[in-house]
């Protein structure tokens, strides 16, 4: 069960890592939206600090949760993003909510798997 969990958590955190350096070098091609998701993006578009901002957490969030010493903190830096994502599939792109709902449970599961050390951090 450790090897699973280890591979488990290296993909997820290679996915954010990949989704955040495309953020920054959008070397993957977008596919063809409707116009709801079209007004969505051109409205982040227009906060020109968003992108970069969400993009480097992404990247340190997904390095994070890799390694196996630093997973419980990059469970709780990818959380936010994770609720993100999860409520932009339920309420934009419903055809992608299964994906975001794996990776949010895979998120959730490092974070209660880890409870132990947020108590030590919490005292």
């Amino acid at each position: 069960m450790k090897i699973v969990k280890i591979i488990i958590c290296v993909l997820f955190g290679l996915m954010f890592i990949n989704a955040g350096l495309n953020k920054f070098f959008n070397y993957l091609p977008v596919p063809e939206l409707p116009a709801d998701q079209l007004k969505v993006m051109a409205a982040l578009m227009t906060i020109p600090w968003l992108m970069p901002l969400l993009a480097s957490m992404e990247i340190i969030g997904g390095t994070l949760f890799a390694i196996p010493k630093t997973r419980a903190l990059g469970a709780i830096v990818i959380f936010p993003i994770m609720v993100g994502i999860l409520l932009h599939h339920l309420t934009v792109a419903p055809e992608g909510i299964i994906m975001a709902v794996i990776l949010f449970a895979i998120n959730i599961w490092i974070i209660f798997d880890n409870c132990g050390k947020y108590e030590l951090i919490m005292k």
